[in-house]
């Protein structure tokens, strides 16, 4: 006997994007900020001084990828039952990338799903992290392995909150940001080469347009079922980076801008991008300091890494390569020797 259900389609998930100084923030329910302690030496009282709630409490957990497991989530999850969160509650994700993606997991679990609202802290999170609704946690086979694709509420950017981020995590952010520029928009390329970050205003216009292509991808492909594996560019090779080095050694945007010439230089050898744009991509990414160089010591275990990549099926790994600077192609099945080839360059490095 076949009984069949037929579901009503879900409305489509609306928000708004605010960047900006943050505005004051009310709600009728209870409310819970996640975030850490550097974070929260900063800027935590501002928060605060920000929020109306009949009861708010704040969850802090340790500071860093190495943090980014079930262990943690399973923390803040203790905090919501400790505070009796019910279904109208709200998590608030006030951090960089892993303060997000572990709040929002937090938020899709909690009693099958309650509201939450990012509020990125770092540069990387106000252009990508916070934007389109991936969140989830790490383990010991990789990266993002254990997720949802769960949509905040509301994300308030404001670029205020990078006076205290240090350099270094300002570089991180910056190399997404060249990812996406390299994948979509030589226009945008080309301002960034020119770009002060300095300068108030460029870095507000900066974070806008970078805003303003991912949620241009994620309108069309949230689930990434198509054109959104294309914001994975880099993220293939820096995984494995980020694996390898145990998530202490590189930050992931630094472990994408390694990710970014790796692949560079297999769209190289594919003939899809010439030497002199590979070298461009690589000398905007110095503009900020960014690793640009990684020793692979065995090919071979390096290769494999990559078939625990979300993006690989059926023993087949797609890489995500830039087709001149502003396109993009999904490439499959490309001979392993001609990646191993390519991998061997790097350790000679």
């Amino acid at each position: 006997m076949i009984v069949p259900i037929e579901l009503i389609p879900p409305q489509p998930v609306k928000y708004d994007i605010t960047i900006d100084k943050l505005p004051k923030l009310t709600f009728n329910t209870k409310v819970v900020v996640v975030t850490n302690p550097t974070v929260a030496g900063f800027h935590l009282e501002t928060l605060l001084s920000h929020i109306q709630s009949p009861e708010l409490h704040v969850v802090t957990i340790p500071d860093g990828e190495q943090y980014k497991t079930l262990q943690t989530v399973e923390s803040i999850l203790n905090e919501c039952f400790e505070h009796k969160l019910d279904r109208k509650s709200l998590l608030i994700a006030f951090g960089g990338g892993v303060i997000g993606d572990m709040t929002g997991f937090t938020a899709s679990l909690y009693q099958r799903g309650i509201d939450f609202i990012q509020i990125p802290t770092t540069l990387l999170s106000q252009v990508d992290a916070s934007v389109g609704g991936k969140t989830g946690v790490n383990n010991k086979y990789g990266k993002n392995l254990i997720g949802a694709f769960y949509q905040p509420k509301a994300v308030y950017i404001n670029p205020e909150f990078l006076k205290t981020l240090p350099k270094r995590e300002f570089a991180a952010g910056f190399a997404e940001i060249v990812k996406m520029a390299v994948m979509f928009d030589r226009e945008y390329f080309d301002f960034l080469k020119n770009a002060d970050l300095a300068d108030e205003a460029q870095l507000k216009e900066t974070i806008r347009r970078s805003v303003e292509l991912k949620a241009w991808v994620v309108n069309q492909d949230e689930k990434e079922a198509g054109i959104r594996a294309v914001l994975n560019y880099g993220h293939t090779f820096g995984h494995v980076v980020e694996n390898e080095t145990d998530y202490t050694t590189y930050l992931h945007g630094e472990a994408v801008a390694i990710g970014m010439v790796m692949a560079n230089a297999l769209a190289v050898e594919l003939g899809l991008m010439s030497e002199e744009e590979a070298d461009e991509v690589k000398a905007l990414l110095k503009t900020q300091e960014l690793p640009t160089t990684y020793c692979i010591d065995d090919v071979d275990a390096f290769y494999e890494h990559f078939f625990l990549d979300k993006k690989s099926a059926n023993n087949s790994i797609k890489f995500i390569l830039p087709k001149k600077i502003g396109s993009h192609k999904i490439v499959q099945d490309i001979d392993e020797a001609v990646v191993k080839k390519v991998l061997r360059r790097f350790g000679e490095e």
